[in-house]
């Protein structure tokens, strides 16, 4: 196509983030898309080859991105997630890996027809999950918080050690090969690995000091963390291959439980960083295949080894590490059905497969064709299922998109009660038991705690919930609420009342930047709808159809109603904001706060109607009884 070396890095880039667009828009997973649209840009039609086109400098990208992408996961990884969950986390990501190692180094050989030399190797390599494709998949599924992060760590934690374990066994098979290599080698690969281990706690232990005592202004502190993770990986890897991804581990996992105050800008920071390379990576390298490859996938005994790694290693190896645990049944089948490989699966099987053909290992030559066979098939296998899996076995969080409410009071209970009748979860928040305690008394589910805290996301989970309202009486703490949570939830999707500047509280100039969208209309503040529903207004739920259209609606309405939210037949909510109205259609629910004489009128023709059926029984009882007096009579 275009020979320049700018212009492909741009059509990587823009195809990778398109692919994730087209993932979120269509519900698909992302890592498929991209899968997809690499080979149709790639091998298929042969717009680009990034190897080629990149040359010397495409192993480095690709080494460094894993490097910072595994890295954003470590530092997720904070020792008080997995309160109740280290016995099966530390089991799955030891005895149950090595199992894996085991398993599959045996079909590797026995049914895929590789030597026993290759077959440990790529047996090793073959164990790892990958942040790079567990963690989109966990945003898309929703799975509860249980097996959402047993995946999780056993994808971040078993990723750099697979890359290890298929050093360790090639070191092996140095030393049983080759007169050259002693048992001095082995023990320098062993003191390279702990070496990584402490130059990566060592560097996020200075990293944390550093921010901790303010050395580095706020500015600097992610191009900082970001330089050092860099180096971290590079100077590991200098030093004994493929251990750069053990340090950058050890480094992510340091800093996390450090619990410094700086840790979630750095988090995001590498969320959008990580976002972004995988998007771009994952093009490149299915882009980077060659025809040949791909043909030789459909080789019965690829086909074969890649049916055996799904439905007998993976199971088996999860089944057994987990016995004595306190897994359901449930939980051990869904785990032990998850295990997409990614990346690192990808880009180091390349690297061993040039290594073992120079060593004289010709049957080295279909791992990169086993390796994307692996990798492609568990991705759409897993990928497309996980989500119907976990709702088949109820370990999935419900599909409706539920509102958190930060703030109790007499109307946050009123529009909680309303999204309740409507099937839409909510929850609302607040740090008082007192301004719960209707809250309480209606049922609705509550969360006693400061939503502000770091401890929340310990105790809270947030998954379920899509949006959230800053309900309270303080306009300022609404303000800060909103900006803390657009990394989660997305500035579209926070929302909180209008703003007080009559109390003086001049926010209006900053509502834009710091603040949620203001719900509703401008000047319905928390007083006037609290003031409403204590003097007996209602939230009234009206159908619109093909009859009772949405403009019948607004001409018939009470003057004073006040527009809330549509609920649109999907379960998805678009609340009336200011400045802005949701599309009406025909089978959505329009929910208002208005006055309720309706409802009264309602029920006075209800007891009109009574009282004249009662009447006209009286009356019918009466001249029945006066026939029957005026016939005796007659007969007398």
């Amino acid at each position: 196509m275009i020979d320049s070396i700018l212009f492909n890095i741009m059509l990587v880039g823009v195809l990778g983030i398109a692919s994730q667009w087209l993932a979120w828009r269509f519900r698909f997973p992302a890592i498929v898309v991209m899968s997809i649209v690499g080979l149709l840009v790639g091998p298929i039609f042969g717009f680009i080859d990034p190897k080629d086109d990149f040359g010397e400098v495409f192993k480095p990208i690709i080494s460094m991105a894993v490097a910072i992408i595994l890295f954003e996961g470590s530092l997720n990884l904070d020792f008080r997630e997995v309160k109740g969950l280290g016995k099966p986390v530390f089991r799955i990501v030891t005895f149950g890996a090595l199992l894996a190692w085991i398993l599959g180094s045996l079909g590797a050989h026995y049914v895929a027809g590789l030597s026993w030399a290759v077959a440990f190797v790529i047996g090793g390599l073959f164990i790892v999950t990958g942040p790079t494709v567990i963690l989109p998949l966990l945003r898309q599924a929703k799975l509860k918080p249980r097996p959402a992060a047993i995946l999780k760590w056993e994808g971040i934690v078993v990723d750099p050690f697979g890359a290890l374990l298929a050093v360790f066994a090639f070191e092996i098979i140095n030393f049983l090969i080759s007169d050259d290599v002693t048992g001095l080698s082995l023990l320098l690969f062993f003191a390279a690995s702990l070496f990584a281990v402490l130059f990566g706690w060592g560097l996020g232990r200075f990293t944390g000091f550093i921010y901790d005592k303010g050395h580095v202004p706020e500015f600097l502190k992610s191009p900082v963390v970001f330089a050092l993770v860099l180096a971290c990986f590079t100077i590991s890897d200098q030093i004994t291959h493929e251990t750069g991804l053990l340090a950058v581990t050890a480094m992510g996992m340091t800093l996390a439980n450090m619990h410094i105050s700086s840790i979630d800008d750095m988090r995001h920071f590498k969320e959008n960083i990580s976002v972004l390379l995988i998007s771009t990576i994952f093009v490149m390298l299915t882009a980077s295949l060659k025809v040949d490859t791909l043909l030789e996938i459909f080789n019965w005994k690829i086909i074969a080894f890649v049916l055996l790694m799904l439905f007998v290693v993976r199971p088996l190896s999860i089944w057994l590490s987990t016995i004595g645990t306190d897994l359901s049944n449930k939980e051990k089948l869904l785990i032990g059905w998850i295990a997409p490989r990614g990346i690192v699966a990808l880009t180091v099987s390349g690297y061993f497969a040039s290594v073992l053909l120079d060593k004289g290992f010709e049957d080295a030559a279909i791992l990169t064709s086993l390796t994307f066979a692996l990798v492609f098939s568990t991705v759409c296998a897993h990928g497309f299922s996980i989500k119907w899996m976990a709702k088949k076995l109820d370990l999935a969080i419900d599909d409706r998109p539920g509102v958190i409410i930060v703030g109790g009071s007499s109307f946050s209970t009123e529009f909680a009660k309303t999204l309740q009748e409507l099937k839409v979860p909510v929850l609302i928040a607040d740090s008082s038991w007192q301004r719960l305690f209707s809250v309480r008394k209606a049922g609705i589910p509550f969360y006693r705690g400061e939503i502000l805290s770091e401890q929340t996301e310990y105790y809270l989970d947030m998954t379920p919930y899509e949006y959230m309202i800053a309900a309270t009486e303080l306009d300022s703490y609404n303000a800060l609420v909103c900006t803390t949570f657009v990394p989660e939830i997305g500035r579209n999707n926070l929302f909180q009342l209008s703003l007080r500047s009559q109390r003086g509280d001049d926010l209006e100039d900053m509502v834009h930047t710091i603040g949620g969208r203001i719900l509703f209309q401008d000047h319905v503040t928390w007083e006037e709808l609290n003031k409403r529903v204590e003097r007996g207004d209602i939230l009234r739920k009206t159908n619109i159809t093909e009859k009772y259209t949405f403009e019948s609606y607004l001409q018939e309405r009470d003057e004073g109603t006040l527009l809330m939210f549509a609920f649109k037949p999907t379960g998805k909510i678009e609340f009336f904001t200011e400045g802005a109205s949701p599309k009406i259609e025909q089978g959505d629910v329009i929910i208002s706060l208005t006055k309720p004489h309706k409802e009264f009128n309602k029920i006075q023709e209800k007891l009109t109607v009574q009282r004249k059926k009662e009447q006209q029984a009286i009356d019918e009882k009466q001249a029945k009884e006066e026939r029957i007096y005026h016939d005796e009579e007659s007969v007398d």
